[in-house]
């Protein structure tokens, strides 16, 4: 069986082009941000988030893992510095001897705190300042049909 790709008309390239080039460079920039002012990595930030949301401020590591679309080593890794910097702490899960729970220390929620003010302010500016309201409204419809898409394990059929 033969298959035939489906290349890319010229308006979709360029659609193709700008979403990569935009969303790199707000990453981009929302991260050397919190680097600058918070000196956090916005991954690192975003697994204070998911913990601070947590009920308890804890959860086992494979959650956190998947709320943060992070492979379990990787997240390990993040978890080691931000237990080194005192944000985190590990904790042996009470109902599974093999799992770990991530707990958000007070001072990484102080920490986070700290932070979050000036991150929000920067996503307000480099995102929602540059869109109109119904701009804004079609981001986040586009955004949810493209999750909705993905989330279903889509191979390429």
């Amino acid at each position: 069986m033969v298959v035939m790709t489906r290349w890319l008309n010229p308006d979709e390239q360029r659609t193709w082009r700008g979403f990569l080039a935009a969303s790199r460079a707000l990453m981009d920039t929302l991260d050397r941000e919190l680097q600058r002012d918070a000196g956090i990595p916005h991954a690192y930030y975003e697994i204070l988030v998911r913990l601070s949301e947590a009920p308890e401020r804890r959860l086992r590591m494979s959650e956190l893992a998947d709320a943060t679309d992070s492979s379990r080593s990787r997240l390990s890794h993040a978890v080691t510095r931000l237990e080194a910097a005192g944000w985190v702490r590990r904790e042996d899960c009470p109902t599974d001897r093999r799992g770990q729970i991530a707990r958000l220390t007070d001072e990484g929620f102080a920490t986070l705190a700290a932070a979050a003010p000036g991150h929000v302010e920067g996503v307000r500016r480099h995102l929602f300042d540059a869109l109109s309201p119904a701009q804004v409204d079609q981001l986040r419809r586009i955004s949810e049909a493209l999750n909705d898409h993905l989330s279903r394990g889509v191979t390429g059929s």
